[in-house]
């Protein structure tokens, strides 16, 4: 009779309970990840202000990467926060509704993210293989085709995805060993076959992760060879497709650590499986701002231009 009731029930409210292993040293945790958070909050907010300002960056390939800023700068926004209450005051219940609409935030915000690689990654190949067409290419009316498939498939595929995992019954326990809502952390809670959202979650990694990935691939393939052809012709052009890559190389490979953490047996210990996780989330966040500044000179003028007027930090170049 108990067992019968218990397969009735099922929860409403989860608890997350992410590197609960380590007890009363779990609190030091809101230290760096916090340091973290204002790094994303404050770096990528600059880079978006430093492009909407300056009209010497409106060009396209940096309102791409201003539209990337702004993705990096919402993702944390729908996990960081709580997290960082969980660490300090132990504040880890979330409801089902609530767990949902994060891992939609979460999944949806890398899908474009991950989508706005292929963005990048097109627009270098229009400058660098179609130069004299550039402009054209690159038109609002030209380039809005190649936005609209891309953000329907991952808007269908994350919201099917959800929606599942939401349909789930969750009768064995609401402990969510993480630190958000995760969508393989929740789905793995589950008391009845999770077979239709494990295929739903391939699908998803296959047509968003994997197929940008492989036109990514082909379309840097063929600019490289579009180079060496060309000799120092595009190389300027092609420098940016440099920095594109070192994002693009921390993204894939964090990404797909995580993905294969929860789907292939392992010994990646829960702590460590957590941390990937946030790696694959939050460090994009932290990082891209920086390697945009770093790398591509444009910006980097611009912003020591931007510091000398505000008269805090007065540089001398």
């Amino acid at each position: 009779m108990k067992n019968l009731s218990a397969q009735n029930v099922s929860f409403t409210e989860f608890r997350l309970i992410g590197f609960y292993s380590l007890e009363e040293w779990r609190p030091f945790l809101f230290i760096p990840f916090f340091l973290m958070f204002l790094l994303a909050i404050t770096a990528n907010s600059i880079l978006i202000y430093l492009i909407k300002t300056q009209k010497s960056l409106h060009s396209p390939m940096y309102i791409l990467i201003g539209v990337m800023a702004g993705a990096d700068l919402i993702m944390p926004i729908f996990f960081v926060p709580s997290m960082l209450l969980s660490f300090l005051f132990s504040w880890n219940d979330i409801s089902l509704t609530g767990c949902l609409i994060q891992m939609f935030g979460i999944h949806f915000v890398g899908a474009m993210q991950i989508t706005l690689l292929f963005w990048m990654a097109l627009d270098r190949y229009f400058a660098i293989c179609k130069p004299l067409y550039y402009h054209k290419y690159m038109e609002v009316p030209n380039f809005i085709k190649f936005v609209f498939a891309p953000v329907i498939r991952n808007g269908l595929l994350i919201v099917t995805m959800v929606s599942l995992a939401g349909r789930l019954s969750f009768c064995a326990t609401n402990v969510i060993d993480h630190c958000f809502c995760e969508h393989m952390a929740l789905v793995q809670l589950a008391c009845e076959d999770t077979t239709i959202n494990n295929i739903t979650g391939l699908l998803a990694a296959f047509f968003i992760a994997a197929a940008d990935f492989i036109l990514i691939t082909v379309s840097y393939a063929v600019m490289f060879f579009s180079v060496l052809k060309s000799g120092t012709v595009h190389m300027k052009a092609f420098n940016t497709c440099i920095t594109h890559l070192i994002v693009l190389s921390i993204s894939f490979t964090t990404a797909l650590i995580s993905y294969l953490s929860y789907r292939i047996r392992n010994n990646i210990s829960s702590n460590n499986r957590i941390f990937i996780s946030i790696i694959y989330l939050f460090f994009p966040s932290c990082l891209h701002p920086l390697i945009y500044g770093w790398r591509i000179k444009e910006i980097r003028q611009t912003f020591f231009k931007f510091i000398n007027n505000s008269n805090v930090f007065p540089l001398k170049r």
